[in-house]
């Protein structure tokens, strides 16, 4: 700005009289109630008088129109709203097409903010012009009748000028709260622009809620404002769909059956819940008769791309973007060893996310990127010329840092056989303990033949990545070959495998022997003897010997420290977390298994381990126990994504997970798509059928019980009969054994068979010797309260319901009472008035629709009514005689006549009527 448009805008009265433009005109002072400046120079030149720009600036301020059938968001209005609070700044930062803007107008709707209380600002560039900005933000926080006041006339700056105006904006009271947004401010790039921001957001007034919205972060700090309360952003994870809400956004294209579940699964997974894409692809499924088109085959989403993503960048950097999209994460070192010279270098991952592009800074990892999966796949179209030769320069960068997975990777995507075989030979035992199993099946698929039968450490290698995906029999097939040509230098490392093989296909005590067989070998390596400890300390956990179980645990961590190996020690902490889990300690569990996840996720530039995944599905499991299943979904995602990335069995637990939170909202069709999905994934895995189909027949047969398909469901479990026999407890599912038999009283149960269902939930006591997994002992002891009520009456089922609630109250453990709905929902109605006053009963209340607060009884027996009497009291009630109460508890009339004094002693009372009125007031009935 020059000295003349300085002096021009300040305009000092009585102190520049003279002053004149870059024409030779005069300039009149700033105090002649005018806008910013009086004589307001355009883009396109000339002078305009200063009121004209201002009516012009005024159309400026307004809210923009609210979208036709935005989806309801209450979870992201909540949150907005909370932090539009007089006072405070709200910043809402992402990419372009997150909905910042309508999500903001949803929130002032559903509100019902008055449209007099909120002022709208969209920046243009324009606004680089400090004065024009001042001028707007006059505009929108004074009416148009107000005078400028005298202290702003005299006003010798641009940030004198602000502070009097916003001082003037404090001086109308609490009373007169509104809400200033000023949207786009990532269109501000000028010094004098930004600092009159900068001083709005520090000096926002009491009575000023102050709303931004950019895709690009502010141009000055902020933290002093947070750590004072007075400033919260909300960025593109907070925005972004839900899987539910994405559900919801595409349930009549569901309805209509123009998409399926697992269609909207993928589009979820795919887009991330980025709204615009979703939107546009939404409505041209509305729009369109003809078939449909994936979503980033539409035309609309490919616009909006090239529009949003493309169009405003150099074409330097559109290289820059495209090359750093032909790899998985990325930094600026990798991208800057991999750039040529058509690239722009300056535009690297760190610039091109801070430029509002949709690649995301992985959390823990530094200075590494990775873009949104739409995105990632776009930008990949057409493949650019060279890929292979820099697949292979990214392949020999990840060598030299030691990284074997990723080095690997790109060696396979480079089509570099040889140099991927070299990496594979060479760091053959580091690879697997990197967990890359799926790019060790890919190189599988290039190793010639003699090389690989000549290798007995390629053979254990891929002996293990077979084990891990559960092929058990393809694994079991290389160490039978190997045992008839390996040395005996190798046995140690042949037993450890085959213990890991057993424990997987649920053979506990064999793998116990064949564990420590495996230990006493003098030649297994350290890496052998964690994975053998580690076995160790499933099979023990599956028996429910804890002790043993932690102590085998230990011995894996002090392995897995001493190796200096952090995948190693993810698999440590993911063993002790299962532990806990079998305790039942649901809390200690969350921490270590939080705890893993921080520590995995501090090394750079890597894929997901197997170890990472089963840390984040047993955190998952740990949320749903609890009920937590927004957060539970949310992860669950990802979790879906990565075991697919690492070909792990873990896939199965996550989709099995996946079922039973459909389960849980009742939504039985998805439950079952999801059960289809997994079989199919199983299949075209080559996963033994032994492993996966026990599995999906249990999901199958309790999701029919819970339909109320009682003969589907025992057919499901008469053929699971074979597998029960031969005592199998998986090493993913250890309870299953244990919950299979609880679906057997189940059935028995719905079946009225009560004395039969008692037998076989004393049964799974008397096989656990006393040590039954807590999660498991909650299933029992929920079901026994059921039979108790029916048996012993409802005094009975309410002591065993309370204790039972009492037990999982400590560890918030919701999922049996979850689970157990159909049989518990009448004996929950019936004791619910009973129950203690717990945030714990609450929520089992919201499980089961009942909204009244538990009452505490108001009146006490002095002696408390028998079980047996509490029976004939119920008879009683229906208007039973005594000869009637004889014959169905076939007891004597004498008997029935002794009950009835007792009872009417104990209610204080004289007559039958009177003893019903009593016991209904005292909540017996």
């Amino acid at each position: 700005m020059t000295v003349q448009s300085e002096l021009l805008f300040t305009g000092w009265k009585g102190k520049c009289p003279g002053v004149r433009n870059s024409t030779g005109q005069s300039v009149k002072p700033f105090d002649d109630g005018s806008a910013a400046n009086d004589e307001f120079q355009s883009v396109l030149g000339g002078s305009y008088r200063g009121e004209l720009v201002k009516d012009l600036l005024r159309q400026r301020v307004r809210m923009p129109d609210p979208v036709a059938d935005y989806l309801a968001r209450p979870g992201l209005t909540g949150k907005i709203r909370q932090a539009c609070e007089p006072g405070k700044i709200l910043f809402l930062e992402s990419p372009p097409g997150f909905g910042k803007s309508h999500g903001l107008c949803a929130a002032f709707h559903e509100s019902e903010t008055g449209a007099d209380r909120i002022r709208w600002i969209s920046l243009t560039g324009q606004e680089n012009d400090a004065g024009r900005l001042l001028a707007l933000i006059e505009i929108a926080l004074t009416s148009r009748a107000t005078t400028r006041l005298r202290g702003q006339q005299n006003a010798s700056s641009y940030t004198d000028a602000l502070s009097v105006l916003l001082s003037g904006v404090a001086a109308s009271g609490a009373e007169d709260s509104r809400f200033l947004v000023i949207d786009n401010v990532g269109s501000i790039a000028h010094p004098a622009s930004t600092a009159l921001l900068h001083q709005l957001v520090v000096e926002t007034p009491a009575n000023l809620s102050l709303i931004l919205v950019s895709r690009k972060p502010l141009p000055f700090e902020t933290h002093s404002l947070e750590l004072a309360g007075r400033f919260r952003r909300l960025g593109a994870e907070d925005l972004e769909l839900t899987r539910s809400e994405t559900f919801e956004f595409f349930g009549d294209s569901l309805t209509s059956q123009k998409l399926t579940t697992v269609t909207i699964e993928h589009l979820h997974a795919l887009t991330e819940g980025w709204l615009t894409p979703l939107g546009l692809y939404q409505r041209e499924l509305q729009e369109s008769t003809e078939s449909r088109l994936p979503i980033q085959d539409s035309a609309s989403v490919e616009r909006f791309l090239r529009d949003a993503v493309l169009i405003p960048l150099t074409p330097g950097q559109q290289r820059s973007l495209r090359i750093m999209a032909e790899l998985d994460v990325v930094s600026d070192e990798l991208f800057l060893a991999l750039a040529d010279s058509a690239c722009d270098h300056a535009f690297r991952p760190s610039a091109a996310s801070e430029a509002g592009i949709p690649l995301r800074a992985i959390p823990g990892r530094g200075r590494w990127y990775r873009f949104n999966p739409l995105v990632h796949e776009w930008l990949q179209t057409p493949v650019m010329a060279g890929l292979e030769e820099r697949a292979l320069r990214a392949s020999r960068w990840f060598n030299h840092r030691g990284r074997f997975p990723e080095a690997l990777r790109y060696a396979l995507m480079a089509n570099a056989h040889d140099e991927a075989m070299q990496i594979a030979s060479d760091a053959s035992e580091a690879l697997l303990i990197g967990q890359d199993t799926a790019s060790l099946l890919a190189l599988r698929q290039s190793l010639p033949m003699d090389l690989f039968e000549q290798s007995p450490r390629l053979k254990i290698v891929y002996g293990w990545v077979h084990a891990i995906g559960g092929q058990f029999a393809r694994a079991r097939a290389l160490i039978d070959d190997l045992a008839t040509t390996a040395d005996q230098a190798l046995q140690g490392r042949v037993d450890a495998l085959r213990a890991f093989i057993l424990r997987g296909e649920g053979a506990v005590l064999e793998a116990l022997e064949v564990a420590d067989r495996a230990l006493a070998s003098a030649d297994l390596s350290a890496q052998g003897r964690l994975v053998t400890e580690l076995v160790r300390s499933s099979a023990m956990c599956a028996q429910g010997n804890f002790t043993q179980a932690r102590e085998a645990n230990r011995n894996a961590a002090r392995l897995a420290r001493e190796a200096g190996d952090n995948g190693s020690e993810t698999l440590a902490v993911y063993a002790h977390a299962r532990i806990e889990l079998g305790k039942g300690a649901l809390r200690h569990a969350e921490q270590l298994l939080r705890t893993g996840l921080d520590t995995a996720i501090n090394e750079a530039a890597r894929s997901a381990r197997v170890g990472e995944v089963r840390l984040q599905l047993h955190l998952v499991i740990v949320l749903w126990h609890q009920g937590r299943e927004r957060e539970a979904d949310r992860l669950l995602v990802n979790c879906v994504r990565h075991a697919e990335q690492t070909r792990d069995l873990a896939l199965l637990l996550a989709m099995s997970l996946r079922v039973l939170i459909c389960r849980t909202h009742e939504r039985l069709d998805e439950a079952f798509t999801w059960i289809g999905r997994a079989e199919r994934t199983m299949q075209a895995w080559k996963v033994d059928a032994s492993v996966y189909v026990p599995v999906l027949e249990a999901l199958k047969g309790s999701t029919w019980l819970v339909s109320g398909q009682i003969e589907a469901a025992t057919q499901a479990l008469e053929r699971l009969g074979p597998w029960r026999s031969a005592n199998c407890v998986p090493d993913m599912f250890p309870m299953m054994p244990g919950l299979l038999d609880c679906l057997q009283a189940r059935l028995e149960m719905a079946n009225q068979k009560d004395e039969c269902a008692a037998r076989t939930l004393k049964a799974i006591r008397d096989r656990h010797h006393e040590m039954v997994p807590f999660g498991l002992e909650l299933h029992v002891r929920l079901l026994e309260s059921v039979i108790a009520s029916r048996q012993k009456g409802m005094p009975a089922g309410q002591k065993a319901l309370a204790a039972a609630i009492d037990l999982a109250a400590g560890e918030h453990y919701l999922s049996p009472f979850t689970e157990l709905r159909r049989e518990l929902q009448p004996l929950m109605e019936k004791a619910w008035p009973h129950l203690p006053r717990l945030p714990f009963v609450d929520e089992i209340g919201r499980v089961y629709g009942i909204r009244t607060a538990p009452v505490v009884e108001t009146a006490q027996l002095a002696e408390p009514i028998s079980d047996r009497e509490q029976g004939v009291l119920e008879l009683i009630a229906q208007g039973l005689s005594n000869q009637d109460i004889a014959d169905k508890l076939h007891i004597s009339l004498h008997t029935v006549k002794t009950h009835a004094r007792r009872i009417n002693a104990k209610l204080e009372v004289k007559s039958r009527t009177q003893a019903i009125v009593r016991a209904r007031e005292l909540g017996l009935l």
